[in-house]
């Protein structure tokens, strides 16, 4: 499911600039992000590409994240974790047999176009649960006897700096940075990412779906490195009949940055509102994340957010969600 927000925000230096409203609360939602490819894509024109390369690259201190492996067990128990892993919710996907092994309650999983697969129960538990309480106890027991075998974990902080990496030393964690790439590219039209003011003036529902359709399809060419989009493209029109959105017939060239890890969207907020205040208004700037896959199908959610050229304060942003799939 997809969905298209056109709006304005606050003041990017104000307080609550980064707290209230869209697309900020959108940007909260993401949880974390991570994916196999790029997590976190920046397009924008090439002449704000140095600003952009120096105040989100080489002036911020780059976001850690840690992999480790213990039982689930061990996990639960883990003291030196304390309030930080106790905020959350346990979800486990478990075959019929694991299911019924383990004796916990559960409902079962049938994600879209799952037809075929074996099929999938999600078992969830509130880490805020107290010990002694029946639900942990019961949990416990299940891992004492069915969920034994060590697993992996990804470990990350909120906070930027990574502060708390420290709380899990004792288990040997491997240590990881995300790192910035960022890719030079010459586009076949000089397009400008923006929504008609005839659109928004009388409201045209179909016309601004239209538009935000060519602009999210053009946008995600870009980050694929597809070249329908390169300057140098020459495909039989008969095997491909993509157009560009509408532009002039020069070329133009823009820069894509991107990020590949395991970050948290406090991190992703804060890299939205430098690039907005570093970026000038007269310049579009997009940005997209793909946050981290929670169900079995192996998809996670994607957010596309993109300050139109010529605007100061306003914003087209894209949300793409899938379903959990629970009966």
């Amino acid at each position: 499911m997809c969905s298209v927000t056109y709006g304005s925000y606050d003041d990017l230096d104000s307080r609550q600039a980064s707290e209230m409203g869209k697309p900020w609360t959108a940007i909260a939602a993401q949880d974390f992000i991570y994916k196999a490819c790029e997590d976190i894509d920046l397009i924008a024109p090439q002449d704000c590409c140095s600003t952009l390369l120096q105040k989100l690259v080489e002036q911020r201190q780059k976001p850690i994240y840690a992999r480790f492996t213990m039982p689930l067990e061990q996990l639960l128990k883990v003291d030196a974790l304390g309030e930080h892993a106790r905020k959350g919710i346990l979800n486990m996907y478990l075959d019929k047999e694991t299911f019924e092994r383990a004796g916990l309650p559960g409902k079962l999983y049938s994600a879209a176009g799952n037809r075929g697969r074996e099929p999938r129960w999600v078992v969830s538990h509130d880490l805020a649960n107290p010990p002694g309480k029946k639900a942990t106890q019961r949990l416990l027991y299940a891992c004492q006897q069915v969920f034994h075998k060590p697993l992996t974990w990804l470990f990350c902080d909120a906070d930027p700096a990574g502060s708390r990496v420290h709380l899990i030393e004792a288990h040997k964690p491997a240590i990881l940075t995300t790192e910035a790439n960022i890719t030079e590219y010459k586009t076949n039209l000089s397009v400008t990412p923006q929504v008609s003011a005839t659109v928004l003036a009388n409201g045209d529902a179909s016309s601004l779906e239209e538009t935000a359709c060519e602009l999210n399809e053009w946008l995600s060419l870009i980050r694929l490195k597809s070249p329908r989009v390169a300057a140098d493209d020459a495909v039989d029109p008969f095997l491909s009949r993509y157009s560009v959105p509408e532009g002039t017939d020069r070329q133009s060239k823009i820069c894509l940055l991107s990020w590949q890890g395991f970050m948290a969207s406090s991190w992703l907020r804060a890299v939205v509102v430098d690039a907005f205040k570093t970026c000038p208004p007269q310049r579009w700037i997009s940005i997209s994340a793909t946050t981290l896959s929670t169900d079995i199908a192996g998809l996670g959610s994607e957010l596309t957010l993109l300050r139109p050229s010529g605007v100061a304060d306003e914003f087209l942003m894209w949300e793409t969600a899938n379903s959990d799939g629970l009966i």
